[in-house]
């Protein structure tokens, strides 16, 4: 809770230092920041409003994701996939010493005993003990269904909220975790279907679905329905189609939206139909099964959503 805290206040006054500096002896906010002077100087006036500034940022310059890993000297972020938020220290498993070569029997017997001491220290009661496990469960469904880290992040919050006001209780850990999932996913515009979710949970549709509105309901989650644009590049990418015919499939459910051919009716079905017909527009020609493999629905509903958007859109598809 400390660290918490500690952090909530470098936030504090991080926002606090970005507001918009206003001189206090003419008004004016054309500022002017004198980093050799270490100085914010009012352009107008010339009046100093703050000096001896002092740079809070790495003293290191890094040029890729690699060199900022290696020149980091401070410990991860705060993450909500981990029970403790990765406050608490870790010990890791390879039994080398700082230089990279091998310690001794005695030391990796000691080595042993404090790694079982600190996975003991790092979940004190039954509580902590079911939130790691369901944070787990989480961290392999993500994985399983290649989620965004963003949105492994929401999910993880979402069940946190769901434990602090008391709905885990009477349900299952995996239902509520496959739940806040399938939330996640729908708020932070990276859709999966129930049927994707259930398929690599042991939870059945009926039950997610269940779960769901319950979690929408009671933590007030603002959903809005699914668009069929929002599973255009995920399928088009799955069917090795360029950049074209997605920008295609697009522009066709936009002119569908308009005319209200998508309420209604499934998206993933529209979508489907969508990718469809640009494939062929453009010389990207896949079949009907092909389509409906990637998309997880049946070459009928892609055949129905395309003599609908053929026919409204006046759209001539020569096959």
């Amino acid at each position: 809770m400390f660290m918490e805290s500690l952090q909530l206040k470098k936030e504090e006054k991080k926002e606090n230092n970005e507001e918009e500096i206003v001189c206090p002896i003419c008004g004016s906010k054309e500022i002017i920041k004198d980093y050799e002077r270490a100085e914010i100087v009012c352009k107008v006036c010339g009046c100093v409003i703050k000096e001896n500034l002092f740079d809070e940022g790495p003293e290191w310059r890094a040029f890729d994701h690699e060199q900022k890993i290696k020149r980091c000297r401070v410990g991860a972020p705060i993450t909500y996939t981990i029970h403790d938020k990765g406050l608490s220290t870790s010990i890791a498993w390879k039994n080398k010493d700082s230089y990279g070569k091998e310690i001794s029997a005695n030391k990796k017997a000691q080595l042993y005993r404090l790694r079982k001491w600190q996975r003991r220290l790092r979940v004190n009661d039954a509580s902590e003990r079911n939130l790691a496990f369901a944070l787990s469960q989480l961290e392999r469904l993500a994985s399983k269904l290649n989620l965004p880290k963003h949105v492994h992040e929401h999910a993880a919050r979402i069940y946190r909220n769901a434990v602090e006001k008391g709905l885990i209780r009477g349900r299952s850990i995996e239902g509520v975790v496959t739940a806040a999932i399938y939330a996640a996913c729908r708020m932070c515009k990276v859709p999966r279907t129930l049927d994707e979710i259930a398929e690599v949970s042991r939870v059945d549709r009926k039950e997610i679905g269940r779960t769901y509105r319950f979690l929408a309901r009671e933590l007030g989650l603002k959903l809005t329905p699914t668009s069929p644009i929002d599973y255009v590049p995920r399928f088009a990418s799955e069917l090795g189609l360029p950049g074209e015919v997605e920008s295609k499939a697009i522009q066709i459910l936009k002119k569908a939206a308009e005319k209200g051919l998508t309420s209604g009716r499934g998206p993933t079905g529209v979508a489907a139909a969508a990718i469809y017909i640009a494939s062929v527009l453009l010389g990207c020609r896949k079949t009907q099964r092909e389509v409906a493999e990637v998309a997880g629905v049946t070459e009928v509903t892609i055949r129905n959503r395309y003599k609908e958007l053929t026919e409204h859109l006046d759209i001539d598809v020569t096959l």
